[in-house]
């Protein structure tokens, strides 16, 4: 998958967020750190609003087909207020932000995950944003590999499916 950082980091904490398996404010913390979100100090109060992002966020990893994706984020992007920001706030060179550095968290949050998932589904295709086909699970993922066939969220899960249809057809007794 051909992207840039943007995209890729955007619609990756897109699938991240949506994954968190508790959404408290020591989590998204965690988690924002781990994306190298800068001033990720959050509070209970902005829980509620992470909450309802995620919620509107996993809209697009639905494989209901591209009217409705394209619809999804779009929607999205009219609740980011998405602006393009040109910075050099790493001291290095200028690159573009989604709003300036000095919007709150959330805000951030909101254009970098909205922006991200645009650019994966205009160069990529929504087929790239989906949730993992084991029936116990239901991840949502952002498929980076060269050949966009990816079906589950983790190599784990897809091995345990293996083994799940190989033990059932070989546990069917013979005729």
């Amino acid at each position: 998958m051909q992207q840039n950082h943007y995209g890729r980091l955007g619609a990756v904490l897109s699938a991240d967020l949506i994954n968190l398996p508790q959404m408290s404010a020591a989590a998204i913390q965690t988690l924002l750190k781990e994306h190298e979100i800068r001033r990720a100090a959050i509070d209970d109060v902005d829980v509620e609003g992470f909450r309802r992002w995620r919620d509107q966020l996993a809209r697009v990893f639905r494989p209901e087909g591209p009217a409705e994706q394209c619809s999804a984020v779009n929607d999205l992007l009219a609740e980011a207020t998405i602006r393009p920001w040109v910075t050099t706030h790493d001291g290095l060179q200028p690159h573009l932000h989604f709003v300036p550095d000095s919007a709150d968290l959330l805000s951030r949050v909101k254009a970098v995950t909205a922006g991200g998932l645009a650019f994966v589904l205009c160069w990529e295709g929504g087929a790239r944003l989906g949730r993992c086909v084991r029936p116990a699970c239901s991840r949502a993922y952002v498929d980076t590999s060269r050949n966009g066939r990816r079906r589950y969220c983790t190599a784990r899960c897809g091995n345990t499916e293996a083994v799940t249809r190989h033990r059932s057809r070989h546990s069917r007794p013979k005729p």
